[in-house]
């Protein structure tokens, strides 16, 4: 058999809109606070808690992010980053959904034929 046969896809050859959306779904959910924390070293690390579930008996943790599509959001204008909150080691941000300003909507008013047809009979 060939071994293409047996080629898994790794998790970089995710789509990346699709890895886009399953972040942005995780940062979007108010019961799940998402943080960022930059290390001194430079090293960014996107996270959030997981409780733990009686039921499925899994959670209790941390649960780390793809840094480059939280970054890739952050760039793209999707998230952004709240107060710093500064440590000697680390800086840590909440990361919240970007909120993007709602453009009012100006629907154009035809006039009204009744009142041009009444104003060139008035001439």
């Amino acid at each position: 058999m060939s071994p293409a046969l047996y080629q898994t896809r790794s998790r970089s050859e995710v789509p990346s809109d699709v890895a886009d959306a399953g972040v942005l779904r995780v940062v979007s959910d108010s019961r799940t606070p998402v943080f960022l924390t930059v290390h001194a070293s430079g090293r960014r690390r996107y996270g959030y808690w997981q409780p733990y579930d009686s039921v499925t008996k899994r959670g209790g943790c941390y649960v780390a992010l793809p840094t480059t599509e939280c970054d890739r959001l952050y760039s793209g204008g999707r998230t952004t980053l709240g107060d710093p909150l500064v440590d000697p080691a680390k800086t840590t941000y909440r990361v919240w959904p970007a909120r993007s300003p709602v453009v009012p909507v100006r629907i154009p008013v035809a006039p009204r034929p009744a009142v041009a047809v009444a104003r060139a009979l008035a001439a």
